[in-house]
């Protein structure tokens, strides 16, 4: 499977969280403790959103993330590091790719990107060749135009986008999982989801735990600012005068071995992440 991040909150440099935890992203690229792969090294990606700004420039790019994606092995690319480590961002994605299946190729890395959105996604679409077709002609025209890769992750995004993520973004993925698991249980597929997603918009942060067999992968998220502190560098601990107490982590696995600061998202669950407050509701997939 995969690993993600993401956060939200005072503007910090993107190497904080993705290198410079005991157990960060970069580590868990190598060495990963709750998923089924120990190694996650089919590319990598990081999608940002700048600080907001009334300039004209930022006007013009308002909403934009900005993407970096490689196909290199993360630990392996000196270039994430040197861009992690010179870009600041108040939200950001970042997704550690092991393939299910389909190419390693730029396309196929995450995060995905329409309009407002990045997308992350660890899981997976079982038998997904099998129902893949079905689940493209689904697609309007609009959105069928924007698949640029092959994977099951991209599609639910684009379906999630047609079913009115803009608007209403739990119903909207709870339309897009219903449909998914419909789809394959026509074609007998007696557990067709499992799935953990990150998803932002330059305002909040969702994730959702859900799996068709209701055994879904690790997602956490930190309590508070204080969970944070503790996973910074000794030197970056004057990063916190620049944080609020608005900052909060969604993470596949925590990134230090301190439990206490991790609290694990249930079974069925839809987190939406705002100004700092943590709200959870359950997740239904609607059929």
């Amino acid at each position: 499977m995969c690993r993600w991040l993401a956060y939200s909150g005072g503007e910090i440099p993107l190497s904080e969280l993705i290198f410079n935890t005991r157990h960060s992203l970069i580590d868990q690229s190598l060495d990963a403790r709750l998923g089924p792969n120990t190694t996650n090294g089919d590319g990598f990606g990081v999608g940002w959103y700048g600080r907001p700004d009334s300039s004209e420039i930022a006007l013009r790019n308002s909403g934009t993330p900005g993407l970096y994606k490689s196909v290199q092995p993360a630990w392996n690319d000196s270039n994430l590091h040197d861009l992690c480590r010179h870009i600041s961002s108040p939200m950001f994605l970042a997704h550690i790719r092991a393939s299910t299946g389909t190419p390693v190729q730029h396309t196929n890395c995450h995060p995905f990107r329409h309009n407002q959105w990045i997308f992350v996604h660890n899981g997976t679409v079982r038998e997904f060749a099998r129902i893949r077709r079905a689940m493209l002609h689904e697609l309007d025209e609009a959105h069928f135009r924007e698949v640029g890769g092959s994977t099951d992750s991209e599609l639910l995004f684009l379906l999630a986008s047609q079913f009115g993520l803009d608007d209403n973004p739990r119903q909207a993925l709870q339309h897009m999982a219903g449909f998914v698991e419909r789809v394959g249980w026509d074609a007998d597929i007696e557990h067709p989801l499992q799935m953990t997603l990150g998803l932002a918009n330059g305002q909040e942060v969702y994730a959702v735990r859900y799996s068709s067999e209701g055994d879904s992968r690790s997602l956490y998220h930190s309590n508070d600012l204080q969970a944070l502190e503790a996973q910074l560098s000794p030197t970056q601990q004057s990063l916190l005068d620049e944080m609020t107490h608005t900052a909060r982590c969604v993470v596949s696995e925590p990134l230090s071995d301190l439990e206490n600061m991790w609290v694990p998202i249930p079974e069925a669950s839809f987190l939406t992440i705002s100004s700092g407050d943590v709200y959870s509701e359950p997740f239904t997939p609607k059929h």
